[in-house]
């Protein structure tokens, strides 16, 4: 892996990839910084669902596609039961439709800041393709402080039921966030890193255009209290 701001950099042709997509902070966070500091051209958004199980990330595909409307980048929707065989497929195939028009897909932006990295780094290994983890390693403080500043707008859809209430839900983060997080829980990750609650980004820089949620409800499902968004309009800025 590379740093994003040293020798990552391209003067002139920008490098194509792509993004793991989640509709979260994390991973729209280091998409926004691989364009603007790193010097790349998103060709798509990724968003994989596990078939075999459902978790915190579990949010309706209707609403990562409003995501990719309101920022303008393309997403594809995958089902997996391997997720690195299917992430290995889908990058491989892009290669082959993208390379017709001499811009193939050269690396892959995560969202990761503290797990996952060896499963990320042998897939781009196995694929000659650029690992790119633009907030690997950082203070969670850090990041999601950053986040805020940089005009993004993000709800908590899911929280973990034994750690966070219900009343979690729908809350923006923002700076009181941060700070009742903190002190509701010390030992939480202030970033949600090891599933402690999950967010979908409904503004911020990348975005011609925003989303408002417009109904929804609470359910408790699989041990996840999650925001059953069944409402929501794309609207101008």
């Amino acid at each position: 892996m590379k740093n994003l701001k040293g020798d990552m950099k391209r003067d002139n042709n920008k490098g194509r990839v792509v993004v793991s997509w989640t509709g979260g902070k994390d991973g729209c966070f280091a998409c926004y910084k691989a364009i603007s500091e790193g010097n790349f051209d998103v060709a798509y958004l990724l968003n994989f669902r596990d078939m075999k199980r459902s978790g915190s990330h579990e949010i309706n595909p209707e609403l990562l596609s409003a995501q990719s409307q309101a920022i303008e980048i393309p997403i594809l929707h995958i089902d997996f039961m391997s997720y690195e065989e299917e992430f290995k497929k889908v990058i491989r195939n892009l290669k082959l439709k993208l390379k017709e028009n001499d811009a193939g897909i050269e690396g892959a932006v995560f969202g990761h800041i503290e797990t996952h990295k060896n499963l990320v780094d042998r897939i781009c290994s196995d694929l000659d393709i650029e690992l790119i983890l633009p907030l690997w390693n950082r203070d969670p403080e850090q990041i999601i402080t950053d986040f805020i500043d940089a005009g993004f707008e993000a709800i908590v859809v899911s929280a973990k039921a034994d750690l966070l209430g219900k009343e979690w839900l729908g809350r923006k983060i923002d700076k009181e966030f941060v700070s009742d997080l903190r002190s509701f829980h010390n030992g939480l990750d202030l970033c949600g890193e090891f599933g402690e609650y999950h967010t979908f980004v409904i503004d911020g820089p990348m975005f011609k255009n925003q989303i408002r949620i417009v109904e929804s409800e609470k359910i408790l499902k699989n041990g996840y209290w999650f925001l059953d968004i069944s409402g929501y309009e794309i609207e101008g800025k």
